[in-house]
């Protein structure tokens, strides 16, 4: 009890500071998943189509995830120095397998009996990919998106140690703090709430970008399959 009254009242003193911090946390580990999906949508439907180049990449893209979060910042820092770049980065390597792996199953996955179908309605591979592969994909590759941003915001709280800033600053402040598990709580509790409202937005996202979905069908070129 006592520890909940000293969070309410770390917060009704410091809510434009955890306000500031949460908008910087949030960008932070939305633009590392953004510039990652710019980047990893385009490669996963390049190693659909030539699998031969999946196991190459996914390998790499294994090994970037495999990196402890604090090893990375510390090598990106010898490079990049101080600062957001630097989270940004390495959000973007992480969230690479998700998404890639994402989009490759998605794409894979799809039943040839869709293909054929546009094939004889005279598509190009580009119609085909952007009216057919994409729409039904969508779903699996939202999913990878889900993942990797939910990660990136747990990721991102670690960033306070090259000069980031975010909610992980309050979590660290809290660990020295006589009144430490309130401040701990006070960073913890917006990250797992940003989380969770990520991952209920991008789903809403999904629900409303999917033509699949919303109208149980897929329109090709005046025709339904």
């Amino acid at each position: 009890m006592e520890t909940l009254q000293q969070l309410a009242t770390y917060y009704s003193q410091n809510w434009l500071y955890v306000l500031t911090e949460f908008y910087r946390h949030f960008l932070m580990s939305a633009y590392g998943v953004l510039f990652a999906a710019i980047f990893a949508i385009p490669a996963g439907i390049v190693i659909a189509k030539y699998k031969n180049m999946s196991k190459w990449v996914f390998s790499i893209a294994n090994v970037i995830q495999t990196t402890p979060a604090l090893a990375m910042l510390a090598i990106l820092m010898l490079v990049m120095g101080l600062g957001s770049t630097t989270v940004i980065v390495s959000l973007f390597l992480y969230s690479l397998l998700p998404i890639l792996r994402n989009t490759y199953v998605g794409l894979t996955s799809i039943e040839q009996t869709y293909l054929e179908s546009g094939k004889a309605m005279g598509m190009t591979k580009f119609q085909l990919l952007r009216m057919v592969e994409l729409p039904l994909s969508l779903s699996v590759i939202m999913a990878g998106l889900r993942t990797a941003l939910v990660v990136s915001i747990g990721v991102t709280a670690v960033g306070t140690f090259v000069g980031a800033g975010g909610l992980g600053d309050i979590i660290v402040r809290g660990t020295n703090a006589t009144n430490g598990t309130a401040i701990i709580l006070a960073g913890a509790i917006p990250t797992a709430l940003m989380a969770v409202i990520a991952d209920l937005l991008l789903g809403w996202m999904e629900r409303i970008l999917s033509p699949v979905k919303n109208k149980k069908k897929l329109v090709i070129a005046g025709g339904k399959l």
